[in-house]
């Protein structure tokens, strides 16, 4: 297991739209620890594959009160079904220091594969963890929190990242 380089805004490699992982293989479990591993590192609760410059439809999460303790893996997820809304306050590795208010679907059904090539279908509800997994699952089609922002809110959060960059 080792740490990888989670790549900060701007880099283009952020707005990379993920591929669909077609075998579940060795390399891909490599990758699954050394994500968690580098989450883990960082003091996240989630990491998209493109976050470390992997462009592959790979999520994990961990949300346990004690880290490692609830791990989630999801390959190629698909948010199948989505209503209402809700707004919480979103961070990420990525833009780091960076917290806005996100409005975001309260409900969602996705579906995925786990490690182990198992399908499965999630459904959450008006939580946290609800906006979290959008939040993932955006950063596999290239977006990133501040692009759900208005058009000045988004040019204020990139001023204050630039001048962290510049720090």
């Amino acid at each position: 297991m080792a740490l990888r380089k989670i790549l900060y805004y701007p880099d283009p490699k952020l707005k990379a739209i993920a591929q669909p992982i077609i075998e579940i293989n060795n390399d891909i479990k490599k990758l699954i620890d050394d994500m968690f591993d580098t989450m883990y590192e960082a003091k996240g609760c989630g990491l998209a594959a493109t976050q470390i410059g992997v462009p592959l439809q790979l999520v994990v999460i961990d949300f346990g009160e004690e880290k490692k303790q609830n791990p989630l893996v999801l390959i190629n997820p698909v948010i199948t079904e989505q209503s209402g809304e809700q707004t919480f306050e979103e961070g990420c590795l990525s833009l780091p220091g960076l917290y806005e208010k996100v409005k975001r679907a309260s409900n969602i059904k996705l579906t995925a594969l786990d490690e182990k090539n198992t399908p499965f279908e999630i459904c959450a509800k008006e939580d946290y963890f609800c906006q979290c997994l959008q939040h993932e699952i955006d950063h596999l089609q290239g977006k990133l929190f501040i692009d759900h922002l208005s058009p000045l809110k988004r040019s204020r959060a990139k001023k204050k990242l630039a001048k962290g960059l510049e720090a």
